[in-house]
């Protein structure tokens, strides 16, 4: 289900809609040639459910949240509101590269850069790769909470499937050579028990061959594909990327480390709380900024201020292993923290440097738990010069952890986007290749 025009941003004026058509990948060129095409499919029956259900989706941006709209989330191809309220945290110049981002966004981002990759081709017969431009996340969202059923968590991805099974080109292969963006965590789609958490769409029977594109993965299934959650910049050249890079590189740090969270008073032993309590006990030493509530909501600079302020950020796991302030820490040249391996080390290999000592801290949690380790002495025991390595090893970074703004990329430098499909396409490759077995 693909749309003949990129989709339009939903609103409450402005509906987006979408023409089923299966999008593929052109084997004969390589990811460094490029053509794009459009074409209409009219669609069947089986089709049209699948049309129908994108078309619910973003038609109905307002009741996708129990809470509220995610109408502005989806706006302006899934980057949301303009960051107008950052003038004066950073240069003028690139402040409309900047936006208030939603974390489960990336579906619509992906969808909008694949109508525009370089390889996409019109000719299934000629494709080495198939997307499925399905929003599972934005389909899940709204039944996780307030007693929905099994079924009604179950019923888009169950749609979706049917659809896909019907078409000869996932005959072919069984599925292989298929990819999609779960605009979420792995976990929000492995329920395996009715009255358990979640859909159980990633256990469905034909999803077991399709390579799935997550912002958390199950470090132990092969087609778990993680990817960098979206983060507020979304640079539109690469002077952008140069700028703001000089701009973090060059920035005059007040403190020594920062923590931005909120504590879970309903958890036993919080974690988040710990380190709250460290940071504001940690004598002028870090910067705290407690989330509760609204304080750190899209539309305030708190978050990014108090990174660009800090050498280092303490990151926890979030709710699930990871959490988006991962990437929010580093887009802002400050050097993460980490307490648990699952948190970065097992997740973004693609996307991160090799060694996590050469930009990263770890202290296991049990040491600050314990008292045993005190978070203020590790990170003085960092001398300046190494301070800066590490800073300068993010910085080199961050071009693979943001998505660009033009929908053809940037011209000279890879951005996540480009970094993930370069990564699905040649795992599908090695697939083709005799004797082959995933790991």
């Amino acid at each position: 289900m693909l749309p003949i025009h990129s989709p339009k941003p939903p609103s409450s004026t402005t509906k987006a809609t979408t023409t089923p058509e299966l999008n593929s990948i052109e084997r004969k060129n390589s990811s460094s040639s490029f053509r794009s095409q459009n074409s209409f499919v009219f669609p069947n029956n089986n089709r049209l459910w699948l049309l129908l259900v994108i078309v619910e989706l973003l038609d109905n941006c307002a009741d996708l949240d129990p809470w509220h709209s995610r109408c502005e989330a989806l706006s302006n191809g899934g980057f949301g509101r303009e960051a107008a309220g950052l003038s004066g945290v950073i240069p003028e110049g690139l402040v409309p590269a900047w936006y208030w981002t939603d974390q489960f966004a990336m579906e619509v981002i992906y969808h909008n850069r694949v109508l525009s990759h370089e390889c996409r081709t019109t000719e299934p017969d000629s494709a080495m790769a198939f997307y499925i431009p399905f929003y599972a996340g934005l389909a899940v969202g709204k039944y996780l909470w307030l007693g929905y059923s099994s079924k009604d968590r179950d019923r888009y991805c169950e749609m979706m499937l049917e659809w896909i099974k019907d078409q000869p080109y996932w005959n072919r292969s069984d599925g292989w050579d298929h990819f999609m963006t779960m605009g979420r965590i792995t976990w929000d789609f492995r329920r395996s028990k009715n009255e358990d958490w979640g859909s159980s769409c990633i256990y469905m029977p034909g999803m077991r061959n399709i390579t799935r594109l997550l912002i958390e993965r199950n470090p132990w299934d092969y087609f778990d594909v993680v990817v960098p959650y979206p983060t507020g910049f979304h640079p539109r050249s690469n002077s952008d990327i140069v700028q703001w890079q000089n701009f973090v590189r060059n920035r005059r740090r007040k403190t020594l480390f920062c923590f931005v969270g909120a504590p879970r008073a309903a958890i036993k032993n919080d974690f988040r709380g710990l380190l709250l309590n460290h940071c504001k006990n940690a004598s002028g030493s870090c910067k705290a900024a407690d989330c509760t509530g609204s304080r750190c909501s899209n539309g305030t600079s708190v978050i990014l201020q108090t990174f660009l302020d800090s050498d280092f950020c303490l990151q926890p796991r979030g709710d699930s292993f990871t959490r988006r302030s991962v990437f929010d820490c580093m887009i802002a040249g400050s050097i993460p923290v980490f307490f648990w391996h699952r948190t970065a080390y097992l997740q973004y290999q693609w996307f991160l440097p090799n060694d996590p000592k050469s930009y990263s801290v770890f202290i296991h949690r049990d040491l600050v738990k314990n008292g045993t380790s005190s978070i203020k002495t590790v990170l003085q025991s960092y001398s300046k010069q190494e301070i800066n390595q590490m800073r300068e090893k993010v910085i080199q970074y961050i071009p693979k952890l943001v998505y660009a703004k033009p929908e053809k990329g940037l011209n000279n430098t890879k951005d996540a986007f480009d970094i993930a499909i370069d990564g699905v396409l040649k795992r599908i490759k090695e697939q083709e290749q005799p004797g082959f077995k995933w790991k």
